[in-house]
């Protein structure tokens, strides 16, 4: 395995400006075309790029080039074997970080696997599972399907839905998003929501029949070789958990996730989640061509690299965390850190390229590939920018916590909702969990140790 080394611990801040690495190296159990079993213990099983068929110092350009945009963890698997891995690894990999949206592709997950159980029926529409008295009959008339694919047709203002739970102050955020207006027909045209997603985590719950995060431990975690003790998911004020983001999650462990999927859910001979489910999830829908149920499919979606081959998915989150799955290319990369995009058109580019820094590595990495069939795309090009943030914000939708507005769900406010008990802002976080990680030295912080 290509793995980036540095002498001694760094804080996660002085992680922020890793841009060196340094070659070294270790094989274990793999020969040339081989592939790695998944771990029955803590470690991937690792192998030199070559037993991949995998170029050593190309690999390296490509771990340089992802520490050069603020890449605090990257692993990269050819055959299920670790080959390559970031200079911080060490000191990074487990430690839980806030992977955002790549939280939606989880709660999918879990959605499949009640599925497969029999417990939650795609098709269904909401009043199926919400108690009696919660929404009215168009919202209840919602599918899942609707959910998983962003079709509900709910007014989105994805960062105003979302600034709430970073404060945080949302109430119910599952209840509140009962309250929003329908801007479209359901299942009719795709809009990218926060709420429809922490709607769905509440919906798995109800069917089910147990809190969200025990049935996750038990029923997707566990199985793979993640600890209860590994991470933090986080909830709202009366005890909800959020489906948006918030999943606090060691990247090592984020690997397992990666890992399952690629193998069309199973893990060590037992099938966690079913091929049938995982099909549909990374299959494009009718209402967008890139998207799946929470997951992003297909070369030039989200920021998947357009040059990839077409059976390419990924789970997509803010700040550019990532799992990239291509299956043709028996391929898995992993990377989380904090954004790194470079731009020559300022802070707005910034701001909009998150293609840059994918397509920068992949091209690279592709030209590590001696099997590779892929010819070179040439460097990222930056498409005009756009000024069109009407997605993205929405203030009815964050006075709606305050209980004012239009969108505002009757009986839920800062203070009240559904005459629950809500917790004080601050007090669902263990120690050290506070917006991008968990850190510190209190042994009531989630991570690896």
């Amino acid at each position: 395995m290509v793995r980036r080394r540095r002498g001694a611990a760094a804080a996660v801040v002085a992680v922020l400006m890793a841009g060196s690495m340094i070659i070294g190296g270790g094989v274990a159990g793999a020969t040339p075309s081989a592939r790695c079993a998944t771990p029955a213990g803590r470690e991937f099983q690792r192998a030199a790029p070559e037993a991949t068929d995998v170029d050593s110092d190309r690999l390296a350009d490509a771990l340089d080039f992802a520490a050069s945009r603020n890449r605090l963890n990257v692993q990269v698997f050819r055959h299920n074997c670790l080959i390559g891995a970031g200079p911080v690894n060490a000191e990074t990999g487990g430690v839980p970080w806030n992977v955002w949206s790549v939280t939606k592709s989880v709660v999918s997950l879990l959605a499949g696997i009640a599925w497969d159980r029999g417990k939650l029926d795609i098709g269904a529409p909401l009043d199926s599972y919400l108690p009696p008295g919660i929404g009215d009959a168009e919202h209840r008339a919602i599918t899942v399907r609707n959910l998983l694919q962003e079709t509900s047709g709910l007014r989105v203002g994805a960062v105003t839905e979302g600034i709430t739970a970073i404060v945080p102050i949302d109430p119910f955020s599952a209840v509140q998003a009962l309250g929003v207006p329908f801007d479209d027909p359901p299942g009719t045209a795709f809009q990218y929501s926060q709420r429809n997603v922490d709607l769905l985590s509440y919906v798995i719950e109800l069917a089910v029949g147990e809190p969200l995060q025990q049935f996750a431990q038990q029923e997707l975690f566990g199985p793979i070789g993640i600890q209860r003790g590994d991470y933090y998911w986080a909830r709202d004020r009366s005890g909800h958990t959020y489906g948006y983001a918030h999943l606090f999650i060691p990247p090592a462990d984020l690997a397992r996730l990666g890992m399952l999927v690629a193998e069309q859910g199973k893990w060590n001979g037992r099938t966690v989640v079913s091929a049938e489910y995982l099909k549909q999830a990374t299959t494009e829908s009718d209402t967008n061509p890139c998207y799946g149920y929470l997951f992003w499919t297909g070369p030039g979606c989200a920021e998947n690299p357009e040059f990839l081959p077409s059976d390419m998915y990924s789970m997509s989150g803010l700040g550019l965390q990532h799992v990239f799955v291509v299956p043709s290319l028996d391929l898995l990369v992993v990377w989380t850190g904090f954004f790194g995009v470079h731009s020559t058109q300022g802070p707005g580019g910034i701001l909009q390229y998150f293609g840059e820094p994918p397509h920068e590595f992949f091209r690279r990495l592709l030209a590590a590939l001696r099997d590779n069939p892929i010819p070179d795309p040439g460097p990222y090009v930056e498409a005009p920018l756009s000024t069109d943030y009407s997605g993205y914000f929405d203030p009815d939708i964050t006075l709606a916590v305050f209980g004012v507005g239009p969108d505002s769900y009757p009986g839920c406010s800062l203070t009240s909702c559904l005459d629950l008990p809500l917790r004080a802002p601050f007090t669902d976080a263990p120690p050290g969990c506070l917006l991008l990680a968990c850190v510190g030295p209190d042994p009531r912080t989630p991570g690896i140790r």
